[in-house]
């Protein structure tokens, strides 16, 4: 049994990493007006950048890495993870033209491959699935905590240094954690290890595994989804503000740290908390109240990109940030109930992985080359028209999760069940080996 104090550490730990490996991209978002200008940029081009270029190299590595977190040390690939983040983000302040750059993010995508999934494996060895949808969702009160950091801190830096020097400064905390996570966190693994090596599944035998699973299709399919329309997107988001509302670099990310980031926080915490408190156990209620999360939200999201008034702007803006981030919680904790331990880094790889090609990949640069196909008929104000006409995604979306609620909890009880004979036949194995192993020192 596991305490309460090395559960909470360990979660707080691995919330530091979250933050770390993610934050620079808020701030790469804010800087993208001044690298536009400085390296003569078009649209598609920062669209490219951001998107489908992170997002492949996030693909290639994630799933290798995560093969290895299923089998390896946990620990040691999330630091060594974050540490490559912050020397990759360091690399993009050095860049000098387009293709500099966008090697750049590509090392910082393989950094970022490497801290979610082994964390979050981590997370469900030492949380059951009562506990799990408060521990998930304050695992990612991270993206919401990154985002505040990477407006606050990224917008007065950028302000204050220039886009060139901030990023070789917000490398530091990259290193820095990545020492504190080899040097205070304990592979449970290191401990379990028994004289004959558990087998690990093969990628084909996971793969048909998770394809099975009406569930996981369905949430597979959700998510991909979402990150096109509302992640991906919203990489455009401070620069909407930026070109259609006036604003400066440093009252963006001071205002989209605030609605965003404080909304985002408190909805991680409340999605978390509340399923683990009214409905443990209850997974087709939980996506349920997703589905009508994101029903809302589109409407939520129209009114952000017409609205004229800067303020009503930011205030639909915080109220769409704290509607998606109550999802979070109950949706990672679902998907860790549905596959087996030696199967969950590798799951979550696959959903990142695809995702990331079709949300962060191609949301960008579509929404990208949209603005500049808008831009003859609307000038300055393409973008923001170009926003409003990917809004209506989430309707599908929506429909998605309501679709998972129809099977979500005869699949987890099925996994449970599964995951139960591979413990137990774990445990006859250790047992046979630590006997033989005490005749034959006997001997």
């Amino acid at each position: 049994m596991i305490d309460r104090g090395n559960k909470n550490y360990l979660l707080g730990v691995l919330l530091l990493v979250m933050v770390i490996s993610v934050f620079d991209r808020f701030v790469f978002a804010l800087a993208l007006e001044p690298i536009k200008q400085d390296l003569n940029l078009s649209d598609s081009q920062l669209g490219l950048m951001t998107g489908i270029a992170f997002a492949a190299f996030y693909a290639i590595a994630g799933v290798p890495i995560a093969r290895w977190a299923d089998r390896g040390n946990r620990v040691t690939i999330s630091a060594i993870a974050v540490g490559l983040v912050g020397i990759m983000v360091s690399l993009c302040g050095l860049a000098t033209n387009f293709f500099q750059l966008l090697l750049a993010r590509a090392g910082v995508a393989v950094g970022e491959a490497g801290a979610v999934p082994p964390a979050q494996s981590l997370l469900s060895d030492y949380f059951n699935r009562v506990e799990r949808p408060r521990a998930m969702g304050i695992y990612f009160m991270g993206y919401p905590l990154s985002m505040i950091v990477g407006y606050l801190l990224g917008g007065w830096l950028l302000d204050v240094l220039g886009w060139r020097m901030t990023f070789i400064v917000l490398a530091i905390p990259g290193v820095l954690v990545a020492i504190l996570v080899k040097l205070t966190l304990k592979e449970p693994r290191l401990v379990q290890q028994t004289i004959e090596a558990i087998e690990l599944p093969s990628l084909v035998v996971t793969f048909r595994h998770l394809w099975r699973q009406q569930t996981f299709r369905y949430m597979f399919l959700a998510f991909c989804v979402g990150n096109f329309f509302f992640m991906g997107v919203g990489q455009w988001l401070a620069t909407f503000f930026i070109r259609s509302h006036g604003l400066s670099t440093a009252a963006v990310g001071v205002w989209l740290a605030l609605s965003f980031g404080v909304c985002g926080l408190l909805g991680n915490y409340l999605g978390g908390y509340c399923a683990s408190r009214y409905a443990a156990g209850k997974e087709q209620l939980q996506m349920r109240a997703i589905a009508l999360l994101y029903l809302f939200n589109v409407v939520v999201s129209v009114v952000i990109y017409l609205a004229t008034n800067t303020y009503v702007a930011l205030l639909f803006a915080a109220a769409s940030s704290f509607l998606l981030s109550l999802s979070n919680g109950p949706i990672f904790a679902s998907i860790q109930s549905l596959v087996p331990e030696r199967m969950r880094s590798v799951a979550i790889a696959l959903l990142f992985m695809f995702s990331n090609l079709i949300g962060f990949g191609f949301g960008p640069l579509l929404l990208g080359i949209a603005s500049d196909l808008l831009s003859p008929s609307f000038g300055q104000e393409s973008l923001r028209y170009a926003l409003v006409l990917f809004c209506p995604g989430g309707l599908l979306v929506a429909y998605l999760y309501w679709k998972v609620g129809n099977t979500v909890e005869e699949d987890i009880d099925s996994a449970m069940e599964v995951c139960a004979e591979i413990m137990k036949s774990e445990s006859t194995l250790h047992t046979r080996n630590a006997s033989a192993f005490s005749s034959e020192n006997h001997v």
